[in-house]
């Protein structure tokens, strides 16, 4: 299991999050998500793939010249995935920090948690 999760940790992270393409990211999301996923963030919680889709083209729409980029290794506790990430410009320093923690269930993400560490707001 500790090898799937880090699998989809980091196809959610890149794949899904850090894919411009829709038709690639539709894939994605068929492939990383349960079909109620569940995506609690600080905006609220959206819940089904669908959901998740249009608010990750949301977001992907705001990005431009933005990338995801991994910090560290995906930590991991049996069915329960934690990955750090920093976004920003390539080779610059990031517009923001922060984590997703998610739960995995029979082979996909059923309940996935972002949290925005930084930058820290004055």
């Amino acid at each position: 299991m500790s090898d799937e999760v880090t699998a989809l940790m980091e196809a959610n992270l890149l794949a899904v999050f850090g894919e411009p393409d829709p038709e690639r990211r539709a894939k994605a999301i068929a492939e990383t998500y349960t079909e109620d996923v569940v995506w609690t963030d600080e905006e609220g919680v959206a819940v089904g793939r669908e959901a998740l889709a249009a608010k990750a083209q949301k977001l992907l729409d705001g990005m431009q010249g933005l990338v995801f980029s991994k910090v560290g290794r995906v930590q991991k506790a049996q069915n329960f995935g934690h990955l750090a990430w920093e976004l920003g410009p390539p080779g610059q320093d990031p517009v923001a920090t922060g984590f997703d923690a998610a739960l995995v269930t029979d082979g996909r993400i059923s309940s996935l948690y972002t949290v925005i560490t930084g930058p820290e707001k004055a």
